[in-house]
């Protein structure tokens, strides 16, 4: 229990970032993976969609056009509500800033584990099904808990960073220094970043294999054991804010109640 309220709490430290940034990895490597399956785009795959808006207003298709502006404005919608939960937390000095968003995902998570052939044929203005856009939702409310709490430093739904960072790194291990060069003027690789980023790369891969095996064989239903994760993950730290919580709540209503009365 206390291990759970540490990996989400709102005082973080270099190893619970890592130990987080690892689990939500698998879990966005799962998600990733298992929906490409179920909709055929990798739905946090941003860079993608950018090109697709580009290449499809020179091509005028501007159904994949519509699309990809979807998804992207999906993307961007989930981290801007992890930002306004996370502040709004901030602001009343409680512990589960980072855990309310994962919440939410965790909620969304089932409701497409539940519906996810249904919301498959729920179309929307951007002529993609409404599960595309969960699924890039659910990616930017994941990956800006990540940026956050690690001050920018570990990314969870795309791995182009973590793989340019561990470039970087082997290529500093495997630099020739010059014998008799002084110690400041030598390339050494940061060997907490290298087995950092190798951790993060192998684990989203793993959850990858996890999401498609589990997509292919069960269905919808996979992403049931994620949600469950991450309720795990949020759930301690709302506990223990549940007494602050109930008092904003209280406070919330009084004042809507004398607002009405007002008018």
């Amino acid at each position: 229990m206390r291990i759970l309220l540490l990996l989400t709490g709102r005082h973080r430290t270099p190893s619970i970032n890592r130990a987080l940034g690892l689990l939500l990895v698998f879990n966005a490597g799962a998600v990733n993976a298992g929906g490409f399956l179920a909709v055929h785009l990798y739905t946090s795959h941003m860079t993608g969609f950018v090109s697709t808006v580009a290449d499809n207003l020179v091509l005028g298709n501007m159904a994949l056009v519509l699309g990809a502006v979807g998804a992207l404005l999906a993307f961007t919608t989930g981290a801007a509500t992890t930002a306004i939960l996370v502040n709004w937390a901030r602001q009343h000095r409680l512990r589960s800033g980072y855990a309310l968003p994962l919440l939410l995902e965790a909620a969304l998570l089932l409701l497409f584990g539940l519906m996810g052939a249904i919301t498959l044929t729920w179309h929307t203005p951007f002529s993609v099904p409404l599960t595309v856009l969960l699924l890039s939702f659910l990616m930017g409310l994941q990956n800006a808990v990540v940026t956050k709490m690690s001050s920018a430093q570990i990314r969870t739904t795309h791995m182009t960073g973590t793989v340019t960072d561990l470039g970087i790194e082997l290529g500093k291990m495997l630099y020739w220094n010059r014998a008799g060069s002084p110690p400041e003027r030598q390339v050494r690789a940061n060997q907490a970043r290298l087995r950092l980023f190798g951790s993060l790369l192998a684990m989203f891969t793993i959850g990858g294999i996890v999401g498609a095996a589990g997509f292919k064989h069960i269905g919808f239903v996979w992403v049931v054991p994620l949600a469950m994760l991450l309720l795990a993950l949020s759930l301690p730290p709302l506990a223990a804010d549940s007494r602050r919580l109930r008092t904003i709540w209280y406070a919330w209503r009084r004042a809507y109640v004398r607002r009405r009365s007002s008018h």
